[in-house]
């Protein structure tokens, strides 16, 4: 069965939002690259502060799960509007996990729906984090997590 990872993109705080969101769940990058490591293309020219941007990276979150993200690249890159086009629904292994992932990565965004039991079955929450990243988290009992 194909994986499904959520790649993110960034404007330039890649590097930052991915940092914290290491630091909610674990593990370690597999790969953060920069434009820097680009070999020389035709027509592209980088600015020292393009350089320095996220060109890719890969963290693991779970088995079979790993969250991607760059920053957007320079005019030679299709430009990124930040929206609510992208949104990460992690369910978590207990209700603990649940409540720490919600708790975490939240600090300092915007909660639109609390963790709380819905008429659905969940224990499920939603909020936009400080990088104006959409998350739903949930946690249900019944299903063998």
């Amino acid at each position: 069965m194909p994986a499904v990872n959520p790649y993110l993109t960034f404007l330039g705080n890649c590097e930052e939002a991915f940092t914290f969101y290491k630091s909610v769940f674990g593990g370690e990058f597999t790969y953060m690259g920069k434009f820097s490591d680009m070999p020389p293309q035709e027509g592209v020219t980088l600015t020292e502060e393009e350089k320095d941007k996220v060109m890719h990276v890969s963290l693991p979150i779970g088995p079979e799960t790993i969250l991607m993200g760059s920053d957007t690249g320079g005019e030679w890159a299709p430009p990124t509007v930040i929206g609510n086009n992208v949104t990460i629904s992690i369910t978590a292994d207990t209700k603990e996990d649940a409540d720490r992932y919600f708790n975490q990565l939240s600090e300092g965004g915007k909660v639109t729906m609390p963790m709380e039991d819905t008429f659905w079955g969940d224990y499920f929450g939603m909020f936009t984090d400080k990088f104006d990243i959409n998350w739903m988290i949930s946690f249900n009992e019944n299903s063998g997590q």
